[in-house]
């Protein structure tokens, strides 16, 4: 698995510094794929092993639904991390049930939760090193970067309508 998973490194490096043309397109038909077989509920990794960055708007909005203060709230369960973003202070996230893999908070979850694994985020050139990272955790990252290999690597390339 380490060996796929740096042969997969590999290749998103190579997009990187020649991305095809319509690739874009590409990972949003991909995208469509690869949610069919993956469920998230399954697996919670993200939430299990990762953190997400908390922008201003997320804090404010967190705390209001504790009836906190938002110094309160990053007090509790944020810390700066050294480039300056607010984290969780503990893996797994504190709103994670364990039993049910869901989230307490997914109304208001913080907003990089919500875009998470950002598999068709515009322009996808901009997050090739974000699936870089991702492939370790996440599985819909994992299997779209291998439906990705597929396509592009495997000459199975087809026009798609932009």
């Amino acid at each position: 698995m380490v060996i796929e998973k740096d042969r997969m490194r590999r290749f998103l490096t190579m997009l990187e510094k020649d991305p095809p043309e319509h690739l874009d397109n590409y990972a949003e038909e991909i995208d469509k794929e690869v949610w069919k077989e993956v469920n998230c509920l399954g697996c919670a990794n993200c939430c299990r092993s990762m953190t997400p960055t908390y922008s201003t708007e997320d804090i404010k909005r967190i705390a209001t639904h504790f009836k906190m203060s938002a110094a309160s709230f990053k007090e509790k369960w944020l810390s700066k991390s050294p480039k300056g973003e607010w984290m969780n202070k503990v893996q797994p996230c504190q709103f994670l049930d364990l039993t049910t893999n869901k989230c307490s908070i997914y109304e208001i979850r913080p907003a990089d939760c919500a875009g998470f694994p950002h598999l068709t985020k515009k322009t996808m050139v901009e997050y090739l090193h974000v699936h870089k990272q991702n492939i370790r955790f996440c599985p819909a990252t994992f299997l779209m970067v291998e439906k990705m290999m597929q396509k592009l690597c495997e000459g199975s390339i087809e026009e798609v309508d932009e």
